[in-house]
């Protein structure tokens, strides 16, 4: 009797955690859409570990994104610091080019 237990439970856990998954997805976007909440969801992280057990290259990849998203962005090289907002208005005035 233990064996038939034990080889149903086997048998749904994986339908049943995939449905879970599916379930917990549709009400992370649903509650993404009306709060505007930004962030990774709880199921995009399950699935991406999951990924990364069987796959070393999911792993490095989810290494690499944490890493950047470490880093710190700066305005582009060249442009006058402050930079220009056209949609604003604001203009900026570079200074003359000094020895012409």
């Amino acid at each position: 009797m233990t064996m038939d237990t034990l080889e149903t439970v086997l048998t749904w856990s994986i339908p049943v955690s995939t449905l879970t998954v599916v379930a917990v997805g549709v009400y992370e976007l649903r509650r993404q859409k009306r709060r505007d909440k930004s962030g990774t969801p709880v199921t995009a992280t399950y699935i991406n570990e999951f990924t990364a057990m069987f796959y070393g290259t999911k792993r490095m990849e989810l290494d690499h994104r944490d890493s950047m998203s470490m880093m710190r962005d700066e305005e582009a090289q060249g442009g006058p610091p402050g930079g220009n907002d056209l949609d604003h208005g604001i203009q900026v005035r570079l200074p003359p080019e000094s020895g012409s």
